[in-house]
């Protein structure tokens, strides 16, 4: 990634403020230094940012992290230990057990109690349970949007039901990420180029605004404001 950036022949700071992370992250992005980024989550949707801004295949680079992510390496024998140590060992067991023994009895105290303060209170309304259950949310976020600025334009998005708003000044490129839905506004349609997953998704009558619309059910739709 750091060879796709010289031959790019953009330094680090201004690739810091088109993809909006930090200089350090960046850098330890193109060093493989992941462990001092916050989360596996974190890391997977930092590579597809960053790879779509060098124009390298942001799956590719995210599919080749996941590979060496998954490989565990193998824990090594453990060593034998001498009378000392097994003497510190079966003192820290026996602690830990009294420890279990206090908690235990604490969780089971507060219960208890718990239990005659409720006793006298109806009981809460029996649950529905739904015919379908929904499948666990994705590790990569299913949505992700690259907005890149051709001029000033303000911008107002709502991800996932957080709202948030940007002002992006010219040849500045913001980066939404969703996992279920996504909706933002630009005050110009023409004043911006949108992408969706890779793929060119601009829309809208230059000198209006427009508002897009994706989720994750249909692979996203885009419709005006009205």
């Amino acid at each position: 990634m750091r060879r796709a950036r010289e031959v790019r022949g953009a330094s680090l700071d201004e690739a810091a403020r088109d993809t909006r992370l930090r200089v350090d992250q960046l850098d330890a992005l193109e060093r493989e230094d992941f462990d001092v980024l916050p989360g596996d989550v974190y890391v997977r949707a930092s590579l597809r940012t960053y790879a779509s801004y060098l124009g390298l295949d942001a799956g590719k680079v995210a599919g080749a992290y996941a590979r060496t992510a998954d490989e565990a390496e193998p824990t090594p024998p453990p060593a034998r230990l001498g009378p000392v140590e097994r003497m510190i060992a079966a003192s820290r067991i026996r602690d830990n057990q009294q420890f279990l023994l206090v908690a235990a009895a604490s969780i089971l105290l507060i219960l208890l109690a718990f239990g005659f303060l409720s006793r006298g209170e109806s009981a809460p309304p029996q649950a529905v349970i739904p015919a379908h259950t929904s499948s666990p949310e994705p590790s990569d976020p299913t949505i992700r949007v690259v907005v890149v600025a051709r001029s000033d334009v303000a911008i107002g998005s709502v991800a996932d039901g957080a709202a948030a708003s940007y002002a992006l000044r010219p040849g500045e490129t913001l980066t939404l990420l969703a996992l279920e839905s996504l909706k933002f506004t630009v005050a110009d349609a023409g004043l911006v180029d949108v992408s969706l997953n890779g793929t060119p998704a601009t829309e809208g009558v230059s000198g209006s605004p427009f508002t897009y619309r994706f989720t994750s059910g249909d692979g996203g739709e885009s419709s005006s404001n009205g």
